[in-house]
């Protein structure tokens, strides 16, 4: 009995095992597979880099100020940060990676780089 590729049903030949004709089914198969997670993360992920740009940007010398409006004409999104820093006095400080931003009042904002 001859076995078919489990992509695109053609017969194959070689390792007991094998499961695919070549790379190019391979491939197809595994992005079909993972497309929908694929999308969610890749989405997520454009946002993530695109908050780290602007805060880079904005942030040059390791400490600096800027404004929510500022922030925004760029088009930082503030729902996507990678995590968060809590001090022993309870400020809380967001961070995308290594660029982190404080919420002052008046809308301004702190941002600082983490340096460990």
């Amino acid at each position: 009995m001859q076995k078919q590729c489990v992509e695109c049903g053609e017969a194959m030949r070689g390792r007991a095992d094998k499961k695919f004709c070549g790379d190019y089914c391979r491939n197809a198969y595994n992005n079909r597979l993972n497309k929908d997670a694929n999308n969610l993360m890749r989405n997520v992920n454009n946002r993530l880099r695109k908050n780290y740009r602007i805060l880079q940007r904005l942030n040059p010398e390791k400490k600096s100020k800027t404004t929510k409006q500022k922030l925004e004409n760029l088009g930082f999104d503030f729902t996507y940060f990678t995590s968060i820093y809590t001090t022993k006095k309870g400020t809380v400080y967001y961070f995308v990676y290594d660029q982190g931003y404080l919420p002052l009042e008046n809308d301004y904002f702190a941002l600082v780089k983490n340096n460990s």
